[in-house]
């Protein structure tokens, strides 16, 4: 098959599939409304995630040990201070210093991993913290990349603040969301279905966005 019918093909089927997801949200009740909200969601949240280099034993273990490291030294900013909107200008400046307390925990433990902190728009599946369940789609989030950043990663809703014991309690997520995106995101099984048909269409606007 040339370039060219290949290409073509790649057209046809994103125009089929695009075709086919606005039939699926037209069908489905409630599901367009749903992916509004969805969007109002992504919009609102910042999320803080520490990847590991890979997936063994070894490189999970530290992973958690500089999420916590991570954590320790930036508390002043994982307290709800730092969102959306202020995420870059607050951040840029602690960045070598959360690089610096990461190093610092990697060597210890023996590893010589390489160590980047960086904020930015990231895709993500469907994902589940506690009893909070965020829909798939681009978040503003705080990545800590460790060494090639192959494995498995830790995350947390960094706002509202959630990555801290001391940030939960009385300030949870309902002091900062509105009451229909705070029943939204709270795990109700009525809502599974539609959190798949968004993470489809996510993906496949991910894809060829």
């Amino acid at each position: 098959m040339s370039e060219k019918l290949k290409v073509i093909n790649k057209i046809e089927l994103a125009v089929f599939i695009g075709l086919l997801m606005t039939i699926i949200f037209s069908c489905t009740y409630g599901v367009i409304g749903f992916n509004e909200s969805c969007e109002d969601i992504r919009d609102s949240m910042l999320r803080l995630h520490v990847i590991a280099n890979s997936d063994s034993d070894e490189d999970q273990s530290l992973k958690l040990l500089v999420r916590d490291t991570v954590l320790e030294s930036g508390a002043d900013i994982f307290d709800g201070s730092v969102n959306v909107e202020n995420a870059e200008t607050k951040l840029t400046p602690r960045i070598n210093e959360l690089e610096r307390a990461a190093e610092k925990i990697i060597s210890e433990n023996g590893f010589d991993y390489d160590i980047t902190v960086k904020v930015g728009e990231e895709y993500f599946d469907t994902r589940t913290y506690g009893n909070v369940t965020l829909p798939a789609g681009e978040y503003k989030a705080v990545r800590v990349i460790i060494g090639e950043g192959k494995g498995n990663n830790w995350w947390c809703v960094m706002f509202p603040p959630m990555c801290l014991p001391a940030a939960q309690g009385d300030t949870g997520i309902d002091a900062y969301l509105e009451n229909d995106e705070v029943k939204l995101v709270e795990s109700n099984p009525k809502f599974e279905p539609r959190f798949k048909v968004v993470e489809i269409y996510e993906r496949i606007r991910n894809c060829f966005g």
